[in-house]
């Protein structure tokens, strides 16, 4: 990972992501990429005229731009990062400003960057909800999705929500630096391993190679939610990586599932990768 995109606005909750991504970054030795993103003015002209009311409705809006840089660089200045124009191996802080709606600049920026960090949605169908959304359906990108509030910073103590499933083995790969920069990682299988994939012992071989050294630590699987969020808390974890969707979407949405559960329920740093 050497490029870390973070969605930037002058609130709170996007204040902790920036902190995130920049000790995160610090810790792998990758730039951070900010990016205000706004809608055209005119909901005509805007890429999503549903981004464009809910963002214009805001009185701040004309100031909006020149608060997400000024929020960004006292973030970075914070974490010891130089403001910086253009790429370099050595870390450092890249910023712009897009127009447009968060899907479609979400599929522009999200391949061109390692890892995405956005901010848990307050509520649905706000701004935020769609930036998360746009970066989990759009980006083709790790996602972390973070808390609103708390100041802890996270990815020192790393659990794996191991299904057997293909969304899983692609956010485990995505995140091997993470992984490999981490104090302690636990790979939790809720469950009998009896699915078609490889089972979390091979996992574990897997990132050995890395020279992550996880432990493995199996629950029955009556209730893989509560038995996600025990193991979580049991090994104070700080972070969560779990696949995304492994039933379409739709399904996903109107049956429920783990995918909902945390995304919506689970309140704690996800790293997700959808499939």
């Amino acid at each position: 990972m050497k490029l870390i995109l973070v969605p930037v606005a002058d609130r709170p909750e996007c204040a902790r992501a920036l902190d995130t991504a920049f000790d995160i970054g610090r810790r792998i030795g990758a730039s951070v990429s900010g990016c205000h993103m706004r809608p055209h003015r005119y909901s005509d002209v805007s890429l999503s005229a549903a981004f464009s009311d809910a963002a214009w409705r805001r009185k701040s809006t004309k100031t909006a731009p020149a608060a997400a840089k000024a929020l960004y660089q006292r973030a970075a200045e914070h974490h010891g990062y130089d403001m910086i124009r253009g790429g370099r191996i050595e870390p450092g802080a890249l910023y712009a400003e897009k127009v447009g709606a968060p899907h479609i600049l979400m599929s522009i920026l999200g391949p061109a960057h390692d890892l995405v960090v956005v901010s848990r949605p307050a509520k649905k169908g706000s701004v935020a909800d769609m930036f998360v959304n746009a970066a989990l359906l759009e980006s083709t990108t790790p996602v972390l999705i973070m808390p609103q509030k708390g100041r802890k910073l996270v990815g020192k103590r790393i659990l794996i929500g191991w299904n057997q499933s293909t969304e899983v083995a692609r956010a485990v790969r995505a995140s091997v630096p993470l992984l490999a920069a981490a104090d302690e990682v636990t790979l939790v299988s809720c469950g009998a391993e009896d699915r078609p994939g490889p089972k979390s012992a091979q996992i574990a071989r897997y990132l050995a190679a890395y020279g992550v050294r996880a432990k493995r630590v199996k629950t029955r699987g009556r209730d893989v939610d509560t038995e996600l969020m025990d193991s979580y808390r049991k090994t104070k974890a700080d972070m969560l990586v779990a696949g995304s969707y492994s039933r379409s979407r739709w399904r996903e949405k109107v049956f429920g599932g783990t995918t909902e559960f945390l995304l919506n329920e689970s309140n704690i740093p996800l790293l997700t990768l959808h499939g």
